[in-house]
């Protein structure tokens, strides 16, 4: 009897996933104006519901602005849906067995004038952590108008390159590829790139 005589081979059939051509530019304001008027929404209803000025989210929503994390959170919860509806308008609701395979270079791009991240299994809703790949572009905490600040934890792993990462009552830790850190979020805390090159990190936040 041969090694798989009897066995079901059908798994074999399956193949490594085939890498799809990377989607258009996702712009976030159309988005978050879209949620907006859906909801019959003016700016000033929006602002009194995210916690956010009007003059900041119609900033938003002309793409003269890039939300931080904090500020996305607070658009998910003034809207009432999950961060990754932000980011898709067909992510996936009901499902008893998830799966999400993000192929390098994918991702939903979520750039800021510090860091350019890349949001992985977007398509996946309701998820308890939210994923990063994040290029670290910011050089000097001179880079930051504003440390970020935001409910809960968030764990930082370095892919490559080096970084500095400061939060408020502790030293700054200085951290190469391989290294990590995991903070309670609501430290402020930033992070900048002390390598020649820019810096890349898994980058974790609770949901």
């Amino acid at each position: 009897m041969s090694p798989t005589e009897g066995i079901d081979t059908s798994f074999q059939a399956i193949s490594r996933p085939t890498r799809r051509a990377k989607s258009g530019p996702f712009h976030l304001g159309k988005r978050l104006r879209e949620l907006r008027r859906d909801r019959g929404m003016t700016l000033e209803d929006a602002g009194r519901s995210t916690g956010l000025a009007a003059s900041t989210l119609s900033k938003i929503e002309n793409d003269q602005m890039s939300p931080t994390f904090d500020v996305v959170q607070k658009l998910a919860s003034g809207f009432d849906i999950d961060i990754t509806d932000l980011f898709s308008v067909d992510a996936e609701t009901h499902a008893n067995g998830r799966r999400s395979v993000t192929l390098a270079g994918q991702g939903r791009p979520m750039e800021t004038p510090v860091y350019a991240h890349r949001l992985v299994a977007s398509e996946i809703k309701n998820k308890k952590i939210l994923p990063f790949v994040t290029t670290i572009k910011a050089r000097s905490l001179d880079d930051f108008n504003i440390w970020s600040k935001h409910s809960g934890e968030e764990f930082v792993h370095v892919l490559s390159g080096e970084i500095c990462f400061h939060t408020e009552h502790y030293e700054p830790a200085y951290l190469g590829a391989g290294d990590s850190i995991y903070i309670d979020s609501n430290m402020q805390h930033a992070c900048y790139t002390t390598s020649e090159e820019d810096a890349v990190v898994l980058w974790v936040n609770t949901g």
